[in-house]
């Protein structure tokens, strides 16, 4: 659909999404000098409709991996297009057998089977709808400070923020939350032998990105086994190459019963998310196959999309530009926190995620508005307000990084005078 610029104007798009879209949503923005109207967007930079542009270093949760409107998932959706549509739940199609084969030769040995859905929480649901059936136990066991997406199951496992304004606590003892890194808390909850599964963010994006002890993520797995529960590995933020290896938890050496794969894996062209699974986890396919479906999640344009993704994220000189952006992120982030040792604290960092720590309340308002007056589009850790996420795309090259540091030095530099 081609719009006639002239005929809309940004002050018309804000009025229409106050009345008509998200209220609370578009006046925060508004409220915070930040009202943005995404208009033209490339690579690892989108352009306000007013013509500001920024530089993209949130991505939408890692959505833009690849960049967005990456030309080559744009020419294979086109091609696409040409054959195929959405296509129908009840049968398989070509790109949904290719990619889950795909998929499965991206996973460690085991995880065999995959499922499709939309978006990542529905493939939380899933997971854990599956986890149900192969136990015959109810019980899900999630991280304090966690999210996992905002549908059904999802978003009873996340932090109550989240659930409670909506009355999705769940049903009493369906759902329990245990500290970060405490395998007194998780074994207690798991010997009482009700445990479905236990869910596990690699990195707690929402929660600031706490990289777990060494040794816990392991321990975790090992516990479920000895109690019969199935360990779900959510990589929806942190899968896909982010980390310098295709799925974060290979960072700690096991193998979870199951992954959840979402936002990158559409590449931002299509949405699509995937559950894949060991085969007791897969069980219900083989049993009662038809009794879950999902119309849109296994669409045949979606999984054309991803096929390219998973191409292109793998490829060796994608993997060597990770591995060469993770040290120059740390090299120049260290940087900016010796000429900043009062603002900005300290980090984590896995591959190119970084939770950068600051000495403020709310990075949000103190370090994301300079930062935007800058030219740089950042967001914070919704539960861990003071650290803000630095999340660099796959494929962002020299000139990206020397332009992106000069603006964040001139961001800080502006945020301590505003202090």
């Amino acid at each position: 659909m081609h719009f006639d610029n002239s005929e809309i104007t940004k002050e018309k798009v804000l009025q229409a999404s106050l009345d008509h879209w998200n209220h609370g949503k578009t006046q925060e923005w508004i409220d915070r000098g930040m009202p943005i109207v995404m208009g033209k967007r490339e690579g690892y930079r989108f352009w306000d409709i007013d013509g500001r542009c920024l530089m993209d270093i949130h991505l939408n949760g890692g959505t833009y991996n690849l960049g967005h409107r990456n030309p080559e998932l744009i020419e294979t959706l086109t091609d696409a297009m040409q054959e195929m549509d959405v296509g129908n739940h009840h049968f398989t199609g070509v790109t949904k057998a290719l990619l889950a084969e795909q998929l499965a030769s991206l996973c460690p040995d085991g995880l065999d089977y995959c499922c499709f859905s939309a978006i990542g929480g529905e493939a939380v649901d899933l997971a854990i709808k599956s986890a149900r059936y192969a136990t015959k136990k109810k019980k899900t066991i999630s991280i304090k400070g966690c999210y996992h997406g905002h549908t059904g199951l999802a978003v009873s496992t996340g932090d109550p923020v989240f659930k409670d304004p909506f009355l999705c606590e769940g049903e009493p003892g369906a759902f329990v939350q245990v500290p970060l890194n405490d395998l007194n808390a998780m074994e207690d909850e798991l010997k009482k032998g009700d445990t479905a599964c236990v869910i596990i963010e690699s990195l707690l994006a929402t929660y600031g990105f706490p990289i777990p002890k060494p040794g816990y993520l392991a321990e975790v797995k090992k516990l479920c086994e000895k109690y019969g529960a199935l360990y779900i590995a959510d990589e929806v933020q942190t899968g896909l190459m982010r980390t310098g290896k295709m799925w974060c938890f290979e960072h700690e050496g096991f193998v979870p019963d199951m992954i959840v794969s979402a936002k990158g894996f559409g590449g931002g062209i299509y949405p699509i998310s995937a559950t894949v699974m060991n085969r007791k986890a897969a069980s219900w396919m083989f049993d009662i196959g038809r009794m879950h479906g999902t119309t849109c999640g296994g669409s045949e344009l979606g999984c054309a999309v991803a096929m390219k993704v998973l191409e292109i994220t793998t490829r060796p000189e994608t993997v060597e530009r990770v591995h060469k952006n993770t040290a120059e992120l740390t090299r120049r982030v260290d940087k900016l926190k010796a000429k900043y040792p009062d603002f900005l604290m300290d980090y984590t960092q896995r591959g190119v995620i970084m939770g950068l720590n600051f000495n403020v309340r709310d990075a949000s308002v103190s370090v994301t508005k300079p930062l935007y007056d800058h030219g740089v589009w950042a967001h914070n850790c919704r539960l861990h307000p003071n650290t803000m996420q630095l999340k660099l795309g796959l494929l962002v090259d020299d000139a990206y990084l020397d332009e992106l540091f000069d603006r964040m030095d001139e961001g800080f530099a502006d945020a301590i005078a505003r202090l």
